[in-house]
């Protein structure tokens, strides 16, 4: 089956509207086999919730979606969060509106970023474990909390600065570079640091959005041979690796080494629906190169908020950074948002606008 045709079976979910008169969530149905299909999807309708003391009731605006919560469905995500099954709703982190407080911490009118669900609804004690976050008034949309000022532009921080040391020159190539985190290191490390960015995205439109992005360069996975592209385009090998897809992509990185070059492990998209995990055999070419392969998990980054949004929505406003985001309309389109990941639908960070931009935010 085509990526159209698999991804068309996911428009009859958008045609579920919501209101105010009751809390929609999407629930697992099924545990994925493979790819995400509609069938693992339940639409449910239940009451709002109403606070208790010490609670808030925060209203949904926007979602973001993540590869990750094709895991969450499986229950096999290896994130510290309670593990799901059939009847669960689904984990997400978006943008909401506190439109009740029963808190002495957060008052009715605030917008914060953090673990709402897959719900239109939600009432929450505001803990650490649900990381919310107040979203500040500097000018820009609260749609960027689903996405570029939110856990994917942590991501993208942590994973290029906090792993990557990058440096002014370096020779770099990142695979997945139209995805969220992608398109946002792109333009890290060539406006902010001024590294030559190599960039691997699937299609000819693909590619010239990544150039239009941070990329000097691009490879098109899907019709070029990545080894002979990489030959090509980094004859002198490579300083930084930023790897969102693992597999044979990263193998090829391994194979093309600088002298103390490093490596960013981020995601693994490729392999994410393989029924055996690939099994990297050149790993020892870290060794002959005195290199260095560094995974990361975002939330062990979690204390270094603050600075990082900061620095994100400064180089917004100065231009150097480009926020894409993808939007699908509608609470409905939640499950075809996420399997936009999975076929490579989307550009940048794949969002759901659930009612927009708040009216009035304090």
């Amino acid at each position: 089956m085509s990526a159209n045709a698999a991804l068309s079976a996911f428009d009859a979910h958008a045609s579920h509207a919501i209101d105010d008169d009751a809390n929609y969530q999407w629930r697992i149905a099924r545990r994925p086999e493979g790819n995400v299909r509609p069938d693992d999807f339940e639409w449910h309708a239940e009451a709002i919730p109403e606070p208790g003391e010490g609670e808030v009731l925060l209203r949904t605006h926007y979602l973001g979606l993540a590869p990750v919560m094709r895991f969450y469905m499986q229950g096999t995500a290896n994130t510290g969060d309670a593990q799901l099954g059939p009847g669960d709703v689904i984990h997400g982190r978006g943008v909401a509106q506190v439109v009740k407080s029963r808190h002495p911490d957060w008052r009715e009118g605030q917008i914060v970023q953090g673990q709402m669900g897959w719900q239109t609804y939600k009432v929450s004690r505001m803990t650490p474990q649900e990381k919310f976050f107040p979203m500040p008034k500097n000018g820009l949309p609260a749609a960027l909390g689903a996405g570029v000022l939110g856990m994917t532009g942590l991501s993208a921080h942590a994973g290029l600065f906090a792993c990557g040391s990058p440096r002014e020159g370096d020779r770099m190539v990142l695979s997945g570079a139209a995805g969220g985190v992608g398109s946002m290191v792109s333009q890290m490390a060539a406006n902010v640091v001024g590294c030559d960015v190599v960039g691997m995205a699937g299609g000819s439109e693909k590619c010239a959005f990544i150039r239009a992005h941070g990329c000097s360069a691009s490879i098109d996975y899907k019709a070029d041979d990545i080894g002979s592209k990489l030959d090509e385009l980094r004859s002198d090998g490579i300083d930084l690796y930023f790897d969102n897809v693992g597999g044979e992509t990263l193998e090829a990185c391994l194979e093309r080494l600088r002298m103390n070059a490093r490596i960013v492990l981020c995601g693994s998209i490729s392999e994410y629906t393989r029924d055996e995990p690939f099994k990297l055999s050149n790993y020892t070419r870290l060794r002959a190169t005195d290199s260095v392969m560094r995974g990361f998990f975002v939330y062990n980054h979690l204390g270094r908020w603050d600075e990082v949004m900061d620095d994100i929505a400064g180089w917004i406003s100065d231009g150097r950074l480009k926020p894409v985001q993808d939007i699908e309309e509608g609470f409905g389109a939640m499950p075809r948002a996420l399997a936009n990941l999975y076929y490579g639908a989307n550009v940048g960070v794949q969002c759901c606008s659930v009612r927009g931009e708040p009216e009035e935010w304090l």
